[in-house]
């Protein structure tokens, strides 16, 4: 089983408003609601491409059943750990550009902590946990660090999604996926880029340093593979882009999706910049259809070194 693990979900609220006055009356042209959160989209795109996935992490009050219902329609199964407090509401603001204001998120209590540790101890080491996003402002700073050991001693595979000095201390415990994108790279090892050419000996330490497989993406300019000794890259496939929300979450369920089926990394390198893509084409995140539509498209190549 796959399962995800969601820290801080929420309900994304999307206001469109045409001419946004500061001070003034706004009225809505458009407004959506969707269920929020890096590890929740991950379980939502697994669904779409036929994998199965249970999604994990703290929901409390109303917003919280919101967002178990619309996994519920979705026939996608969960198992959050139910607490006190409400989950948060993000706001999208959409009038020109996006402005987004996000909230806190719960206080999760020691009890709530410890349910959750409860659920990560009974895995098995046919598992994989993908730990993703941001945590409530009363963990500590190291909780991803001990949700790892769990995973770790339960004989599970673990991926973890985030940045900074969690991602870099999650290095030592073998994550079987990281993928920062090229300026979180940069930023991790206090360097900067000028050249794709520039990246090639950090992805590579990254593996040295502990990680299994590193995806690093690059924005308009595709994506890099680094597995064993052996480096990939995706060609940019060509469509508008609509939607950066949910894209990376999306190349990580099509890359774990497609590897807990196949082992085949380079494979699942495909699924997972088809996945990504089809997201950051789409107004949501991408449908199966979509996803299909562009796979022949997608061309991973080896980078000669």
């Amino acid at each position: 089983m796959i399962y995800t693990v969601t820290l801080n979900p929420s309900i994304d609220f999307i206001v469109h408003v045409d001419h946004l006055e500061i001070g003034a009356l706004n009225r809505m042209k458009q407004d959506f609601k969707l269920p929020g959160g890096k590890g929740i989209n991950v379980s939502r795109i697994l669904k779409r491409i036929g994998i199965s996935s249970t999604a994990l992490g703290f929901v409390g009050g109303f917003t919280g059943r919101f967002i178990e219902e619309w996994l519920t329609k979705e026939e996608i199964n969960s198992n959050f750990t139910q607490v006190a407090a409400d989950t948060r509401i993000n706001i999208k603001l959409k009038s020109g550009e996006e402005t987004e204001i996000n909230g806190l998120g719960p206080v999760i209590s020691d009890k709530e902590i410890g349910e959750l540790k409860q659920q990560l101890a009974a895995l098995s080491a046919e598992d994989i946990v993908i730990l993703s996003g941001s945590k409530p402002a009363g963990l500590p700073a190291d909780f991803y660090k001990e949700l790892i050991k769990i995973v770790k001693e339960a004989g599970a595979e673990f991926v973890i999604d985030t940045t900074g000095a969690e991602l870099f201390d999650a290095l030592t415990d073998q994550p079987l996926l990281i993928k920062p994108n090229n300026h979180e790279l940069a930023e991790l090892y206090e360097t900067s880029f000028s050249t794709i050419e520039d990246i090639l000996p950090y992805g590579q330490k990254m593996l040295k340093d502990g990680a299994k497989n590193v995806i690093v993406s690059l924005g308009g300019d595709g994506a890099l593979l680094f597995t064993g000794n052996e480096i990939y890259r995706s060609n940019v496939l060509k469509r508008p882009l609509k939607n950066s929300v949910g894209a990376g979450d999306s190349m990580i369920a099509g890359f774990i999706g497609r590897y807990a089926k196949t082992k085949d990394v380079v494979d699942a390198f495909k699924w997972g910049v088809a996945c990504g893509s089809a997201t950051a084409f789409s107004d949501d995140l991408a449908e199966a259809s979509f996803i299909e539509e562009l796979l022949p498209e997608v061309i991973i190549e080896q980078v000669n070194l």
